[in-house]
């Protein structure tokens, strides 16, 4: 390989955490030569919430996409309002710091667009063998390059081509949009199930007449997989009225993660969902994405030049380390949490708590949306509130 044929970066799949991985490898090195592949041109719909949380603009703004950041709060309204409830019981708060819920058709493309033009080449291109060697890696024979990064989602085939199967916890969801009745306007609004846990429906309000709706569910072996006709059942169970002039109904796998995340030695590095990075506490996996993109991005920009003082030499090693200094307290925390709310009575107690005390509100808020942890405000209020 000479440095005439070969990317510095090759980033596979260019959602949010392939464009974040851009965008982070240009930012450290602008003169990197960064190649953006998907097998899909842009815009192009994805199954998701549609909900991003303040901290994927924290993020954005440190990779210096301060214009795109500033575009989509121009033209998507804040929401402000998280209801959440089961059965007769919830608690409805103002979140500390806003969501936006913007569809990710128009979130994707704004993120490639900024990587493009931060300096990346964007190919529409379908990955189907990945061969590594000491000196780089070869896609489909033609493509070389020093480091890639894999984000290409939750049935990866880079993934596979290291030898890493999904985390054992999956979740599927199914996303659709509906007219947003008044009184869900403005809101994020989360009804969790009571037959089959964990689970809930949503409906987060655009703020342009319209709501992404939708159910999701964490498989298990003592339920059978939940069909669409059932999904779609559960969102109007949960959410009457919800369905019947809903639209684009799509689905997806999320695989959840776990205390323990692993990313291989080697010039491959793992991201967003590729990476098994989804919070089994909400179901959340875009602040995640961008996160781990902008780690993996960095990394296999210092990794593509000689490694400089203090750097590892080996990328894969660099990246799992970076990511464990972000995510550790994270990951084991999100695990514990999202075991325990598979338990209604711990659930119930969670709601309770948040009830009475905005500031636990905020402690799980920021635990289901960003870098939060299991804080001893909220062990305190789970203790309290589950003896009532």
């Amino acid at each position: 390989m000479t440095s005439d044929d070969i990317w510095d970066v090759v980033v596979v799949g260019a959602g949010p955490a392939g464009s974040s991985a851009a965008l982070s490898a240009l930012h450290e090195r602008p003169d990197a030569r960064v190649l953006l592949l998907d097998r899909s041109d842009f815009p192009r719909d994805k199954s998701c919430g549609d909900g991003v949380a303040p901290h994927v603009f924290d993020v954005l703004r440190s990779l210096g996409a301060d214009e795109t950041v500033r575009e989509l709060q121009l033209h998507h309204r804040a929401v402000e309002t998280l209801e959440l409830s089961m059965g007769a019981q919830g608690v409805t708060r103002r979140m500390r710091r806003p969501a936006l819920v913007v569809p990710r058709a128009q979130f994707d493309a704004r993120l490639v667009d900024a990587a493009v033009g931060a300096g990346g080449i964007l190919r529409r291109h379908r990955v189907r063998t990945v061969d590594t060697s000491p000196g780089g890696v070869l896609i489909d024979g033609t493509i070389r390059a020093r480091v890639v990064v894999a984000a290409d989602g939750a049935h990866s085939g880079v993934r596979r081509s290291i030898g890493l199967v999904l985390p054992p916890r999956m979740a599927l969801g199914l996303r659709a949009y509906a007219p947003t009745p008044r009184s869900r306007a403005g809101r994020q609004v989360i009804r969790f199930g009571q037959d089959r846990q964990p689970s809930y429906a949503w409906a987060f309000d655009r703020g342009d007449g319209w709501s992404n709706v939708g159910y999701g569910e964490v498989l298990s072996d003592r339920l059978s997989t939940p069909s669409r006709a059932l999904m779609v059942q559960r969102v109007e169970d949960l959410l009457p009225g919800s369905t019947s002039a809903a639209h684009s109904w799509l689905g997806h796998h999320l695989p959840l993660s776990s205390a323990r995340w692993h990313q291989p030695a080697g010039r491959i590095l793992l991201a967003g969902d590729a990476a098994g990075l989804i919070n089994p506490l909400s179901g959340e996996g875009i602040y995640y994405a961008v996160a781990t993109g902008a780690c993996a991005g960095r990394v296999a920009a210092l990794s593509a030049t000689s490694p400089p003082e203090g750097q590892p030499a080996d990328p894969g090693t660099a990246h799992r380390e970076g990511v464990r200094r972000l995510l550790r307290g994270n990951l084991v925390s999100t695990a514990i949490a999202g075991r325990l709310v598979s338990k209604p009575l711990v659930l119930s107690a969670g709601l309770r708590a948040s009830a009475a005390d905005q500031k636990v509100f905020d402690d799980l808020v920021e635990l289901a949306l960003g870098p939060g942890r299991l804080t001893p405000r909220i062990l305190r209020g789970l203790i309290r509130h589950g003896r009532q």
